[in-house]
């Protein structure tokens, strides 16, 4: 077992990988950038070397000096958390050369899932469902065009291929705005992702976002830890994740957990990982993606089916075998993102100095956070602030625990998305599970 670890992050998620590590008596080592000098993460570790200025380019994606810091701290293995570098095969490949154990998957493993082309065609090959599309990137309008109107049909969506969040993605309904939709998606996807490639899908309509946990060691075990649906969305960032889906049926679960282990053994993954279906209104689900780290609503799995996935993710890259069994979900789990953002004013930022904190307890209540009263928020980096997880035996129980939590939540000084919860909690379309990814587009705060 590994002796010390780097966490290459910052924030609640760099807490919760501290927090495995102290139960499992490893060493930790917190890099931080000026602007989260007084974070928790930096707190709690038992080391902490400052990476940079606040600019994540200066600081939590600089290579080299993630690297330095776990040379001079003798870290024999680095956590890379979510976001920033978690799904960098380069990174990956550089703590290999480093003799430094990256705590996920390969580089070529990284690889294989990171190009969505080259993702697609390991899918085909593996037996798992597709969305039908072009074969491969775009090569011009007039190619979209004769697609669009001769073999896929309208609607569809033209996808970046290295992209992510919404980025490089427009859907076409009419042959009429395919010009202007491809150009805008090329131009943001250079722009975003210095890649101009772009692919066609078949637009799914009123789809579920729904994804399997799983976990792959290097002994060639793959299984499946159920689903979350995640299709509470806006401009496709995730806001409400829960399990098991109120979509789900027992056979569908079964199928599609089949279908994740298929697409996880097509490229020997091991570490723990997430594979993304969209799910039409008559149960038909569809490859999406594959995430190849740790996902911030993994709190949700773990809850349902009582399991440390950070735990997991650790031993399997020392080398130890996975259980190998499929779980199934023991109780129903719902978690809400906090956002320092502003939900009557268009989810608009707010960083700025928490003054008053209060966190709600109590039986059924997980809060997964870095911040404290007299915390700053800075502006430079993703706005959650909070994760609070309610587990309870049913559904409508989960979702009154929650309410409850939320109305006991205070946090002052600046904006949070807890009376958009709050709304929620109490829809009558959300709590008959009447909803898709488009579900907040007629949503409006009251």
């Amino acid at each position: 077992m590994f002796k010390k670890i780097l966490i290459a992050n910052r924030g609640e998620i760099a807490l919760r990988v501290i927090r495995t590590c102290r139960e499992m008596g490893i060493k930790t080592v917190a890099v931080y950038s000026t602007a989260d000098k007084d974070s928790l993460h930096v707190k709690f570790a038992d080391e902490a070397v400052c990476i940079g200025r606040p600019q994540s380019s200066d600081s939590y994606l600089n290579i080299p000096h993630i690297m330095a810091a776990a040379e001079i701290t003798n870290a024999d293995a680095i956590h890379p958390g979510y976001g920033f570098l978690a799904e960098n095969a380069k990174f990956s490949e550089i703590c290999g050369e480093h003799n430094i154990k990256f705590i996920g998957p390969t580089p070529a493993m990284i690889n294989a899932m990171g190009d969505k082309i080259t993702a697609k065609e390991t899918m085909i090959k593996a037996g798992v469902p597709v969305i039908p599309g072009s074969d491969g990137l775009l090569e011009s309008l007039e190619q979209a065009l004769d697609l669009a109107k001769n073999t896929v049909g309208y609607p569809i969506i033209l996808k970046a291929t290295a992209g992510g969040g919404g980025k490089g993605m427009r859907v076409v309904w009419h042959e009429e705005e395919m010009e202007r939709a491809y150009n805008t998606a090329k131009a943001e996807a250079l722009a975003s992702f210095k890649n101009d490639g772009i692919y066609m899908e078949k637009f799914v309509e009123e789809p579920r976002h729904i994804e399997i946990q799983i976990a792959g060691d290097q002994y060639g075990k793959v299984c499946h830890l159920s689903e979350r649906d995640c299709s509470i969305q806006r401009r496709h960032q995730k806001l409400v994740e829960e399990s098991p889906s109120p979509f789900m049926t027992p056979e569908l679960r079964q199928k599609m957990g089949e279908a994740a282990i298929k697409a996880a053994s097509a490229i020997n993954y091991e570490s723990v990982g997430t594979i993304e279906f969209l799910v039409d209104k008559h149960r038909n689900f569809f490859f999406m993606e594959m995430n190849t780290r740790i996902q911030v609503e993994h709190c949700v799995t773990e809850e349902v089916v009582n399991f440390d996935l950070i735990k997991e993710q650790i031993k399997i890259a020392a080398g130890e075998p996975i259980s190998g069994r499929n779980y199934e979900p023991e109780m129903h789990a719902i978690e809400c993102r906090i956002n320092a953002e502003d939900p009557y004013n268009d989810f608009r930022p707010s960083p700025g100095k928490i003054t008053v904190l209060h966190q709600p307890g109590g039986h059924g209540i997980r809060i997964d956070s870095h911040v404290y009263t007299g915390y700053t928020i800075p502006p430079y980096y993703d706005s959650m602030i909070a994760k609070i997880i309610a587990v309870a035996r049913t559904r409508d129980e989960a979702i009154d625990t929650m309410h409850r939590a939320l109305s006991e939540y205070v946090i002052e000084g600046v904006k949070t998305t807890i009376p958009f919860h709050l709304q929620l909690m109490k829809d009558e379309r959300f709590r008959a599970g009447d909803f898709n990814t488009k579900f907040l587009e007629g949503f409006t705060m009251h």
